[in-house]
């Protein structure tokens, strides 16, 4: 098999059209055919070791994710990517584990949040972007108390979205006070449902 079919068996058995660096050196390639094929327009590099089929349908959610792969989605994005807000987010917001850092984070256009590790992982969902990639996502009552907890987050998408959580049939007010009380929201969220519920 010749690099240029071992390639393109790599590229057809990618879904989303993504390939790393990893994956051609792991197939006994040289790394410096993916720069061909980024000359050739075959390829575009979206970061360090990542690149994506040029013909591949661009998803922003997931590739910023595949590129930041300790980056969750939360706060307004969450809010937008769950169906409680119907503002597009200008600025993704992720949030990271404190001690994380990468330095081409910085140039990324995200919103960057960070916790310390034992707030981390709880209330992490995966489900699918607009595109129908997975990304994990921080899940509705993580994100309801994150939003009260931090400032920045627009007064009429909380209180849209709280609005919304305390109509809705899938509240699970155990779970969003267990969130509240680790993250240190319970008297803020307490207001707010004692005014809609």
């Amino acid at each position: 098999m010749t690099n240029k079919e071992k390639i393109k068996e790599i590229l057809e058995a990618s879904p989303d059209g993504i390939i790393s660096a990893e994956q051609v050196t792991a197939a006994g390639l040289h790394r410096s055919i993916l720069r061909e094929l980024v000359e050739n327009g075959k390829l575009y590099r979206f970061g360090r070791g990542l690149y994506v089929r040029s013909s591949a349908w661009e998803d922003d959610f997931y590739l910023l994710q595949r590129k930041y792969r300790r980056g969750i989605y939360s706060n307004d994005t969450s809010l937008y990517l769950l169906g409680y807000s119907d503002r597009t987010p200008v600025q993704y917001t992720m949030t990271f584990p404190k001690g994380y850092n990468s330095p081409s984070l910085k140039q990324e256009n995200i919103n960057i949040k960070r916790v310390v590790p034992e707030n981390y992982s709880f209330g992490v969902i995966e489900l699918k972007s607009p595109c129908g990639n997975p990304i994990r996502v921080y899940d509705l009552e993580r994100t309801l108390c994150d939003i009260l907890r931090g400032s920045g987050s627009d007064i009429q998408i909380v209180n849209a979205a709280m609005k919304k959580y305390a109509a809705s049939r899938e509240k699970d007010m155990h779970k969003l006070m267990q969130y509240a009380d680790q993250l240190r929201v319970k008297p803020k969220v307490l207001r707010y449902m004692e005014i809609l519920l």
